[in-house]
């Protein structure tokens, strides 16, 4: 992201009598989180669907330039301000066992959905065949987070013993948090934890781990 300030666009904007040029100078990291903030209150306020990048200048008392300058289009602005409160774990919970581990990766995405970043990530979910740049931005969300997350699970349980993993597929990783999302999508939040606790054990597990148990 560029660390330019808002000083210089003239568009700068914000309720009447309180425009940017009587705002302190704001660059880099803080005038990020402004925007994104503003991005969070404008989806709760309106849906992704009205959201537009003139309203969360406006609210974030900045110009449409230093929103552009940042994010190339709403969908990319819309799953960060979606990460800046729904942090990405470094690693999975580690409980000791493939069915444990899966439980508490989907039960802590349930958690986060039911939190701001849901308005962001149920719009975008909805808009997935709308435009590329939203097929572009769910794609690096589910590379980055749930997929990378299942794929950390599915070692640790290989190298325990509880499965072979020369045969999991990326399509395979990418079945439980998919079917989560899925589920938040049609349902919305709160995701019941006998969801949760069906996606693992009637699929993640036979998928991945197939046989007795």
């Amino acid at each position: 992201m560029s660390s330019t300030d808002d000083s210089a666009d003239p568009g700068a904007g914000g309720p009447p009598g309180t425009g940017h040029r009587n705002r302190p100078r704001r660059r880099g990291e803080r005038l990020d989180a402004e925007i994104l903030r503003a991005t969070l209150d404008e989806l709760a306020e309106t849906g992704y669907a009205a959201l537009s990048i003139e309203r969360v200048a406006a609210r974030a008392g900045a110009g449409k330039a230093s929103v552009y300058r940042r994010w190339p289009d709403r969908a990319h602005l819309v799953l960060d301000a979606a990460r800046s409160v729904m942090p990405e774990p470094e690693r999975p919970p580690d409980t000791g066992s493939l069915r444990g581990d899966l439980l508490a990766m989907l039960r802590s995405v349930a958690a986060a959905l039911d939190g701001p970043a849901g308005p962001a990530l149920r719009g975008l979910l909805g808009e997935l065949l709308t435009g590329p740049e939203q097929v572009e931005a769910l794609q690096t969300l589910s590379r980055r987070s749930g997929r990378r997350l299942v794929a950390e699970v599915v070692r640790r349980a290989h190298e325990r013993g509880e499965l072979d993993m020369s045969g999991i597929t990326d399509r395979m990783l990418d079945v439980a948090p998919t079917m989560l999302r899925f589920h938040f999508l049609v349902h919305g939040a709160p995701v019941p934890d006998e969801v949760v606790t069906g996606i693992v054990d009637e699929v993640a597990l036979p998928l991945l781990a197939p046989g007795p148990r």
